[in-house]
């Protein structure tokens, strides 16, 4: 199972939900496989044990085409990285974007489980349509969208909606998707209202669950922790148990 985060938007909670989904993964007794496909690298920033090279990250295997089994490091709790690298900007203007390139990740974790066997492998994105996240929905066999409740990220939604419309005769089936809430307050009418709206144009393909806005959960990164080890009792360990249970019920993890 393949699941990428992505939203064309910033700060919606993509590296956060990535990081406590793969962690409650590890609490279930899946070791995942957590892919940092963001050249800004705040996922791998989160474990204190990266590589600072270049080449033992993601790049190497772009550019040099260096196996990814080769490029994993150990997640204490969580399961396995494959690290970003700010080198990483330059796959979009180095590489093309040919079918060969855009395929490529596809490719190697097809070699990766062949090798392994089948994980869950969590792919973060970067907040832009580009070769990288365009390899990541490409290879993915979910696609994750979070979106903050303020109406510039509910427009966000609807240009991947447009986007992946694009995608599909290329693809030749329709990506699954689901779409949730970060940074929901229930104090806010505008939380309600764009919560309204999202599922009156995606109807089923809302999550049930929300993330509230939470303390511990934009301040656990800093820790170098997930949500269940920074705060177990907090709203927001329990929104992201939430939030995997849900998704793990309709195969999404």
């Amino acid at each position: 199972m393949r699941l990428a985060i992505f939203n064309q938007k910033g700060g919606v909670g993509k590296t956060t939900t990535a990081l406590n989904l793969a962690a409650a993964l590890a609490q279930s007794g899946d070791c995942p496989l957590l892919l940092d496909l963001d050249p800004q690298g705040h996922l791998s920033s989160i474990n204190d044990t990266v590589p600072q090279e270049a080449s033992k990250s993601l790049f190497a295997y772009y550019q040099d085409n260096k196996p990814l089994d080769e490029l994993e490091i150990s997640w204490q709790d969580i399961g396995s990285l494959i690290p970003s690298h700010q080198q990483l900007i330059k796959v979009d203007s180095v590489f093309g974007k040919g079918p060969t390139i855009l395929n490529k990740l596809r490719t190697g974790l097809e070699a990766l489980e062949s090798k392994v066997g089948d994980r869950p492998v969590i792919i973060d994105c970067c907040p832009y349509i580009g070769v990288l996240a365009l390899n990541a929905i490409f290879a993915c066999h979910h696609l994750l969208i979070p979106i903050s409740t303020d109406y510039l990220s509910l427009q966000a939604s609807e240009h991947i909606t447009r986007t992946l419309q694009v995608l599909e005769p290329v693809l030749k089936r329709r990506i699954e998707r689901r779409y949730f809430l970060t940074r929901y307050d229930r104090r806010r009418r505008m939380s309600a209202d764009v919560l309204s709206r999202l599922r009156d144009r995606y109807g089923d393909e809302v999550c049930e669950t929300v993330i509230s806005e939470n303390v511990a959960v934009a301040e656990s990164p800093m820790h170098h922790r997930d949500i269940f080890r920074h705060s177990p009792s907090s709203s927001g360990a329990r929104d992201y148990m939430l939030l995997f249970e849900e998704l793990k019920s309709i195969g999404f993890l």
